[in-house]
């Protein structure tokens, strides 16, 4: 059972923070949990949310509200709340290296939690931090607590350095000192970060592919790798990037 224990809190424009109460709170940084918008069946498919942060049997989602499901989300009341999870293939957890992460717009949240889990583990941290604007920039500071390195970049430029990431990301990941790249965000910008990085360097991507089901039965989040397709729900959402076959991700 799980209970969300107070009203959602927008913490950047049309971005909701959730703070959840489940029993036997197993996750790892990178999995996701599946919440029912409503009862019945309008919205009938659950919508699938990355970890955020999670501290003994709490768990915190950012939700971004695009639509119908996810605007019954942010609203919701205090109480019972009907999610499954969590689930999916999480991040691998380095130990005293240099790693890189970079996350775009509502992508940034899953890679909190990891930030955390590689800081107890003596990792130095280079975080690239992207958004559209600064009003769409949230936790700015959680983060930057975190990170050795810290760079917020904004398409627009109203905070940070005006650009894409992976504008920041060509000079900073230029050199081959990182252990390995973690990465969050739009499709694009996931398989530049690929394409720019050293081959040597691993690169683990977290695919925000639709989940149907979440649990691997409808296959209507799979990805195309070199070898053969695999469900986003079960094998991921955390995939080796450089398996991808990216020009055949869907728009």
């Amino acid at each position: 059972m799980a209970e969300l224990i107070k009203k959602p809190e927008e913490i950047a424009d049309n971005h909701f923070l959730l703070n959840i109460k489940i029993d036997n709170n197993t996750s790892v940084p990178g999995q996701f949990v599946n919440i029912r918008a409503a009862e019945g069946f309008e919205p009938m498919l659950r919508r699938p949310f990355s970890i955020f942060d999670s501290n003994k049997d709490i768990i915190s989602l950012v939700v971004r509200v695009i639509g119908k499901g996810t605007s019954l989300i942010s609203i919701m009341e205090p109480g019972f709340i009907n999610i499954t999870g969590p689930a999916g293939r999480g991040f691998t957890i380095e130990d005293g290296k240099d790693v890189l992460l970079a996350g775009g717009g509502v992508g940034n949240a899953p890679l909190y939690y990891l930030m955390k889990e590689l800081k107890k583990c003596g990792n130095r941290i280079t975080y690239i931090y992207c958004a559209r604007g600064k009003d769409h920039v949230f936790a700015a500071d959680m983060y930057r607590n975190l990170a050795d390195e810290f760079i917020v970049t904004t398409d627009d430029g109203s905070m940070g350095v005006k650009g894409f990431a992976t504008d920041v990301m060509a000079d900073v990941i230029s050199g081959e000192h990182f252990s390995r790249i973690y990465t969050c965000g739009p499709d694009p910008m996931m398989s530049k970060t690929v394409k720019l990085a050293n081959k040597n360097i691993p690169v683990e991507v977290s695919v925000e592919n639709y989940f149907g089901c979440g649990v691997g039965l409808c296959v209507g989040c799979t990805v195309d790798t070199v070898s053969g397709y695999k469900r986003a729900c079960v094998e991921g959402p955390v995939m080796d990037g450089r398996k991808i076959l990216w020009e055949n991700m869907p728009d």
